[in-house]
């Protein structure tokens, strides 16, 4: 990225209304993620928590050294299929608007794919919904294929 030194690093408690920010500003976080109250904000402080301390989820954060530009949770997850292999989850990939479109999100995959291979990761795997064209293409340029179908089950609303 020129003219921008980004640094990748785990988020602190002190990034999450930026992390927030990034999730609201996303076509479909719009209708399900914001803080207008106190309230608001300690849910995702609470959750920020439990990701932080459990050692298996990482919550990172790329930045110009003063704001955040991008985010991303990747976390691993054990199984048994597959000889007992761990898998990769990327979730919640958000980068800012005015810095779309300039490597940063592919270098956060980059990042990302390298950590799932030092943690002896069989697959790195990540769900995107399916309104989300750019992403999908996005997705195929890395070399992800859509080799499954993805099913929810809402519980809350």
């Amino acid at each position: 990225m020129q003219d921008v030194t980004v640094a990748l690093r785990q988020a602190t408690a002190e990034d999450v209304p930026s992390i927030v920010n990034l999730l609201a500003a996303d076509q479909l976080g719009a209708t399900r993620d914001g803080v207008t109250t106190d309230d608001d904000l300690q849910s995702y402080l609470n959750a920020f928590g439990v990701i932080d301390a459990d050692p298996t989820h990482l919550l990172l954060v790329a930045t110009d050294g003063t704001q955040v530009l991008a985010t991303m949770q990747l976390s691993f997850l054990p199984g048994l299929a597959r000889r007992g292999a761990l898998r990769a989850q990327i979730e919640a990939v958000r980068v800012r608007h005015d810095y779309r479109s300039r490597s940063l999100g592919a270098s956060l995959f980059e990042w990302a794919i390298e950590e799932a291979r030092r943690r002896n990761c069989a697959l790195v795997q990540l769900t995107t919904d399916k309104s989300r064209g750019d992403a999908h293409r996005f997705y195929d340029r890395l070399g992800f294929v859509a080799s499954h179908e993805g099913l929810k089950h809402q519980l809350l609303r």
